[in-house]
């Protein structure tokens, strides 16, 4: 018995089902490329064993503890670290027989595909996971996670990894990188530059966070060009550690293009800390149309992820930090929000701008419209909540008859947990394959052209839109 069907995700019908199968062979095999993860360069760097079960499956990832949450399972047993100094369980055997307790309830969602697809794969493991037989598959993955080849490197060639980008703000020091860099090692891991620290006046400790990023360049940010070069040298000092793209996770995709005066005065607001509400937005709004010019210069690949009431819980995210799964989606608007940004370069053909988005109702009226003309603009996979099987479909039913395949970048598996980097790759390839074979069927597609289009879904056009 096993945990993993082989048709699953494809078509219920004979004939749909048959041609999914054989696009499927054709790319199943072919490296991953990974341009947007937050993997820890750390595993990669130290090349230590994996703790335990749950510190490699559970802890790090929100996908697995909200759910969690929401049926009421506390964070501090789960093991997840808290920001306020409270105690938390760190007993893996523990975390993990309360997950086998609950493992009913990730029932038909992704999560619960990744999960059986990495014990399955992974760990030879072919029993569903319940409360009786928790302590034997923990230890069944402790005993494997403590042999050589389940370090980090050993799976990260393993999952024929071509390249992974791992996404750090704009004031670290990259010494993981460094490590790596200096090791010999041939595997390819890369930086993204992350600067919302020091772009979004809303961020904890900002005005601190500017006097660091002055520290660390030579640069004065008390001074408006002061601050726009202290981050074109921090994007010169990421691409050194093989950065080729930015990534800003602002609330909204709103942009604008003041003059120089007017941003400068902005910025002065901003920086001594007597900016309102609506200036604050006006800044986060200039810089992403900042960046978008530091990337016609430098090259750099623009990420935009808006849409998200990031960190939506006041106390949880008192008592344990950012990113523990309270980003929320919001209603977002493009067309008007990016014109200030496309006015200004989004007809430069040198420049990619990739949008994503949490707001579906967006693909469709707004996004594949935007991508579909403007040559600098590229639409983004689904992602977080999206990054399902039904939320890969909408997004390829509601694009492509506007934007094309080709005006999109393949998929980002936006993991945590490194070992569900395959099982998010295969779940995007069999979709894509179920959705090349249909329109086969329906022959609104020459079977060749599906069998072309298949490989570039998943390989191509990521490592081309990310110059990778």
């Amino acid at each position: 018995m096993a945990l993993l069907h082989e048709d699953r995700l494809f078509d219920a019908e004979p004939q749909a089902r048959a041609v999914a199968r054989a696009l499927y062979q054709t790319i199943r095999d072919l490296p991953l490329v990974s341009p947007h993860g937050h993997t820890d360069p750390r595993w990669y760097a130290q090349n230590e064993n994996f703790a335990d079960p749950a510190q490699l499956l559970i802890v790090p990832d929100h996908y697995i503890f909200r759910m969690l949450f929401s049926q009421g399972v506390r964070l501090e047993d789960l093991g997840v670290p808290s920001a306020d100094g409270r105690a938390v369980e760190t007993d893996g055997r523990t975390i993990w027989r309360r997950f086998a307790s609950h493992y009913h309830l990730f029932r038909g969602t992704p999560s619960r595909l990744w999960l059986d697809h990495t014990l399955e794969t992974l760990f030879g493991i072919d029993a569903p996971l319940t409360e009786a037989n928790a302590d034997d598959q923990f230890d069944r993955i402790a005993d494997c996670l403590a042999r050589p080849e389940f370090k980090p490197r050993a799976l990260f060639e393993r999952f024929n990894i071509e390249v992974i980008a791992t996404t750090d703000g704009a004031l670290d020091d990259l010494r993981w990188h460094r490590m790596i860099a200096e090791s010999g090692w041939s595997g390819r891991v890369v930086t993204a530059y992350r600067p919302d620290a020091v772009v979004d006046p809303d961020f904890e400790g900002f005005a601190g966070n500017l006097d660091r990023l002055a520290e660390i360049t030579g640069e004065d940010t008390g001074r408006w060009q002061g601050y726009l070069d202290a981050h074109r040298a921090r994007r010169a000092y990421f691409k050194t550690f093989g950065a080729t793209s930015s990534d800003h996770g602002h609330p909204t995709a709103e942009t604008a293009n003041l003059g120089p005066a007017e941003a400068e005065a902005l910025f002065e607001r901003v920086r001594t800390g007597r900016a309102e509400p609506g200036e604050r937005a006006l800044f986060r709004a200039q810089m992403l149309t900042e960046m978008a010019k530091m990337s016609l210069d430098d090259g750099l690949v623009l990420q935009i992820h808006p849409g998200a009431w990031r960190n939506h819980s006041d106390p949880m995210t008192k008592a344990f930090g950012r990113d523990k799964g309270f980003d929320i989606p919001t209603r977002t608007d493009y067309v008007a929000a990016l014109k200030p940004l496309l006015d200004a370069v989004g007809c430069e053909p040198g420049l990619t701008v990739i949008a994503f988005t949490l707001d579906e109702t967006s693909y469709a009226r707004e996004l594949a419209p935007l991508a579909g003309v403007y040559p600098a603009l590229r639409l983004g996979p689904p992602w977080w909540f999206h990054d399902s099987p039904e939320g890969m479909r909408r997004f390829r039913e509601m694009a492509t008859e506007t934007a094309g395949f080709y005006n999109t970048v393949g998929f980002n598996d936006d993991t945590r947990a490194f070992p569900s980097i395959p099982a998010r790759h295969d779940v995007a390839r069999r979709i894509d394959c179920a959705f090349l074979a249909r329109l086969v069927v329906e022959h609104r597609l020459r079977e060749d052209e599906a069998f072309a289009l298949a490989p570039e879904l998943a390989y191509g056009l990521a490592k081309r839109a990310y110059r990778l």
